[in-house]
């Protein structure tokens, strides 16, 4: 999610699972190609695995910035054609790409050639006033010719014309059913969900019909449903707790913070962890207020975490 997901983001969710593979924001074949390649595609090796998004249309532009994204040690390669911003249609990328699946399975087809890591599509089922059945089924068929297996399909339109990025995540209905069909029609392929997903629960019931679950904004606004995602969803280990998280997540920081990084960068991706728990306002506004301040370090972690036990410890008592 652009300017969500930032490396900051991904290795604290790291800290929560390590199984959920991770994406990065949508990087443009621009920006790969003529950017700051290193603020712009930097990790850190705890996140593995970890995707790349790439936002583009031109093939060639997208083979060669795929091929960057691999050498780089990505685990994956994803095309987004879901994104509905002004900014991507304006760059003919995104969810505008609906409406061009022949140019899409060119594109696929052009990074399936480039590299040896796997290369995805994130779609949505349509765009504006274009027929889901069609469209979906349409360009998934078409880039599955030209190689692909995986696809993630958010499963909403997105209206290009008279709805707001923000709008275009709420409004427009969830059609679960159509992505329920495409993965029965199509079972060869790996259909992954996305889209108004809030819980694990939801999520599990989603993969009795496709084979993965994308979470977003759920996982980002609650993050500590992340922690329970190795062992119900993977059956891997135990839940991590949200105090157990902050434990594995502040070495990051430190080494963050002793590079010359502001602490704020790295705590605002935390500010829900404890949504719903005793604490939580505490927690959110200690990080929000002191943590935004020149020179802010780990001891304002440690007051949040603290405002955060102490209320339990109360609640308790």
């Amino acid at each position: 999610m652009m300017d969500w997901t930032d490396r900051n983001c991904r290795a604290f969710h790291r800290v929560l699972t390590r199984r959920a593979l991770l994406y990065t924001e949508m990087v443009t074949t621009g920006a790969v190609l003529h950017g700051d390649r290193d603020r712009l595609l930097g990790y850190d090796p705890v996140e593995h695995p970890v995707a790349l998004q790439l936002g583009g249309s031109d093939p060639a532009d997208l083979a060669a910035s795929a091929r960057i994204g691999e050498d780089l040690g990505y685990d994956e390669i994803n095309l987004n054609v879901g994104c509905p911003s002004d900014r991507v249609q304006s760059g003919r990328f995104g969810a505008c790409l609906m409406r061009e699946p022949e140019l899409v399975a060119d594109c696929m087809a052009a990074m399936k050639a480039a590299v040896a890591v796997p290369v995805t599509v994130k779609c949505r089922i349509g765009v504006d006033d274009q027929d889901p059945e069609e469209s979906l089924f349409r360009l998934v068929d078409l880039s599955a010719a030209a190689g692909v297996t995986t696809f993630v399909v958010h499963a909403r339109k997105a209206w290009l014309r008279g709805l707001s990025p923000k709008e275009n995540r709420d409004v427009p209905p969830l059609d679960h059913p159509l992505v329920y069909r495409l993965k029965r029609e199509r079972p060869a392929l790996t259909i992954v969900l996305n889209g108004g997903v809030a819980s694990l629960d939801e999520a599990l019931a989603h993969l009795e019909q496709v084979d993965g679950v994308m979470l977003g904004r759920a996982a980002y606004h609650e993050p500590a449903i992340l922690g329970d995602v190795d062992a119900r969803i993977f059956g891997e280990g135990e839940a991590v707790d949200p105090v157990e998280a902050v434990a594995r997540y502040r070495p990051y920081i430190a080494g963050r913070l002793a590079l010359g990084f502001h602490l704020a960068g790295m705590t605002r991706h935390m500010l829900g962890l404890f949504h719903g728990r005793p604490g939580a306002r505490a927690w959110r506004r200690i990080l929000t207020v002191e943590g935004s301040k020149t020179g802010a370090g780990l001891e304002v972690l440690d007051a949040a975490l603290a405002a955060v036990t102490d209320a339990a410890a109360r609640k308790a008592a």
